[in-house]
């Protein structure tokens, strides 16, 4: 399977992984600014999210996006991750470090982290509410919890519908398989790729814990946690985190 993607601009290539509350709209905001600072841009949905249908059988979302760049005959990007995005771009420069030039992690996760009890009861509470097929109610509660508090009404809407039409595609599915692959965390120190990692001060305290140790293991990384944001700072500040992706990812 080719996952559903865009391409734009000229230069070095960036590319864009979503979040799983979200799919590659997400970076709308970016999609429209980043070309002019030089970069040649590809964003794409996982299995499951926007316009890429959910799989039929096991998989991987790293090797996904390694095939859609051997597809595209790009052979080094920049990777620029929100949240599960974030883990995949660790994983794809885990895989093939040779082919990962930058990683820019917004609010990342990693496989081992243990859950707080925070986010364990919003888990239970969105397994219920899928599980009752209470998909509209489902969507609401994960736009309140992943964005911060300067969301505004039409950005807090964008993700719900995001979130929404994923629900309804995954349910639909005959089977459901995770796309996600657990890796080693040590070996995330044995990598020499430039990393900038967000976090934000409004998010559950498991990613702010992952933005930090992920910071620590990288050898070339620089953490820094934004204290208005929530989990989704690039929606929440979109002008803010464009300008940093853009300083940290052109000379």
């Amino acid at each position: 399977m080719t996952l559903t993607h865009d391409m734009t601009g000229d230069g070095p290539v960036a590319v864009l992984l979503h979040s799983t509350v979200c799919d590659r709209r997400m970076w709308d905001p970016q999609w429209r600014k980043l070309p002019a600072a030089g970069l040649r841009l590809v964003r794409c949905d996982f299995r499951g999210y926007g316009e890429t249908p959910a799989s039929d059988a096991p998989y991987s979302d790293a090797d996904d996006v390694l095939r859609l760049l051997d597809a595209l005959g790009v052979e080094q990007a920049a990777l620029v991750g929100s949240s599960y995005g974030g883990r995949t771009a660790l994983d794809i420069a885990l895989r093939a470090p040779h082919r990962v030039t930058a990683l820019a992690l917004l609010c990342p996760g990693l496989p081992d982290q243990d859950e707080s009890p925070e986010l364990a009861a919003f888990d239970a509470r969105e397994t219920e509410l899928f599980e009752a097929d209470e998909l509209e109610k489902a969507a609401e509660l994960n736009a309140r919890a992943w964005l911060g508090p300067e969301a505004d009404t039409a950005t807090t809407e964008a993700v719900r519908a995001m979130q929404l039409h994923a629900f309804r595609v995954q349910s639909a599915a005959a089977e459901e398989h995770d796309g996600a692959a657990d890796f080693d965390v040590p070996s995330l120190a044995g990598l020499r790729t430039p990393a900038l990692i967000l976090s934000g001060a409004h998010d559950f305290p498991d990613f702010r814990a992952c933005a930090i140790r992920t910071a620590e293991l990288l050898p070339g990384a620089h953490h820094r946690e934004l204290p208005w944001a929530g989990h989704l700072p690039s929606l929440e500040r979109p002008a803010e985190i464009t300008a940093l992706l853009a300083d940290f990812l052109t000379p």
